[in-house]
């Protein structure tokens, strides 16, 4: 062999792992850099629903970066960020909660900044790491935020008296509405957002849209009530068969109330996959940026999701299957779990994340009752 074409063959094999090499080290060098940096910032600060219980292994791990987290519901907290930015007050640097308030409060409301130019690790990049092999962000530009969690719903969000109601009459959502059922139902407001996920479902999915709405919510004679543990147990008690929007069910069960979950029913319109409270957004004028790319790289890495898989729930009500595949999900009922193949009506999608039609609607259900 001429020794120069010897030469020559060889380069292609020298310079793939020299540039490999290369990238390694320029993720490593930019992290070591953010890490510091966020060090000298001393601390975060996330607006959170209810998650921030997994936070506590950010906190081990990043003794350096002080955690602050307000917490709340997904309105509550959306109120109060957009109030402290109209006072020129910008406090908050991420905010996780559910798709709804994120995207129908903060981004359309112009106080986000992109947060896909944050995730940096890795294994956070990798797409093949997450359900269905891509990132899933509720915007359309898909850039501001970023769905973590992926619950399979069944239910949405229903739950009845074992002694007053029999799941096995139930084979459409349009068995629900029924002369049988009127006055039997208590449910949250249509327009609360703890039904957001649900309420998408049933809005956007043709075989059921704003008809079904209308005769459900302003037709079946519905007592409502703004909380979730008032209404678990007036479910309990026999005073309800339904609920929509008991949130502790699973709780009550294990106390051994007569409720259940309907969320083993095969629906004839199908599954809905929802990010629950599960999506997170970065703040525009964020006060700690590098403070803050190191928690969104450590929540979304493998560390970060195991934590919020794995953390007690105090309301034990909630799961969290996490879009990243890589983890174990014993933790996660079999009915929650999303599974590769199966149909799923996706609400995380941005093209029914306006929830705007639908509260409009709800407003107009809830004046024709009064």
């Amino acid at each position: 062999m001429n020794p120069r074409n010897a030469i020559v063959s060889i380069l292609p094999a020298l310079v793939f792992p020299l540039s490999l090499h290369a990238a390694d080290s320029s993720w490593k060098q930019e992290w070591e850099k953010t890490v510091q940096a966020a060090n000298k910032e001393g601390q975060v600060t996330v607006y959170v629903y209810r998650y921030e219980a997994a936070f506590n292994a950010f906190r081990a791990e990043y003794p350096g970066i002080k955690l602050n987290t307000v917490s709340g519901t997904g309105s509550q907290l959306g109120t109060r960020l957009m109030a402290e930015r109209r006072g020129g007050k910008n406090l908050a640097d991420l905010f996780s909660s559910g798709a709804n308030t994120n995207y129908n409060v903060l981004y359309k409301g112009r106080a986000l900044d992109p947060i896909k130019p944050l995730l940096l690790l890795p294994e956070v990049v990798d797409e093949s790491k997450w359900f269905g092999g891509r990132h899933r962000y509720i915007d359309a530009e898909g850039q501001y935020i970023f769905a973590y969690i992926g619950n399979s719903s069944g239910s949405g969000q229903l739950s009845y008296n074992v002694q007053r109601a029999d799941p096995g009459e139930l084979k459409s959502y349009w068995d629900l509405i029924q002369p049988k059922w009127k006055g039997k139902i208590v449910s949250l407001e249509p327009a609360n957002t703890g039904l957001g996920a649900s309420m998408q479902f049933y809005y956007y999915n043709p075989e059921l849209g704003p008809e079904w709405i209308k005769r459900f919510f302003g037709g079946m004679e519905i007592t409502y009530s703004r909380e979730f543990r008032q209404m678990t147990d007036w479910l309990a008690q026999g005073r309800f068969a339904l609920c929509m929007g008991c949130k502790d069910v699973d709780r009550a069960q294990k106390q051994g109330l007569p409720v259940a979950s309907l969320e083993d029913i095969p629906w004839k319109e199908g599954r809905s996959f929802s990010s629950a409270g599960g999506t997170i957004s970065l703040l525009k004028n964020a006060p700690h940026p590098n403070a803050a790319k190191v928690f969104v790289n450590w929540y979304l890495s493998r560390k970060g999701q195991l934590a919020l898989q794995n953390m007690e729930d105090p309301f034990g009500s909630e799961y969290r299957n996490s879009l990243r595949v890589d983890i174990p999900k014993d933790s996660i009922p079999p009915a929650h779990r999303l599974v590769e193949g199966v149909k799923y009506f996706d609400v995380t999608r941005p093209e029914y994340s306006d929830m705007a039609p639908i509260f409009k609607l709800a407003r107009e259900v809830m004046k024709g009752r009064e």
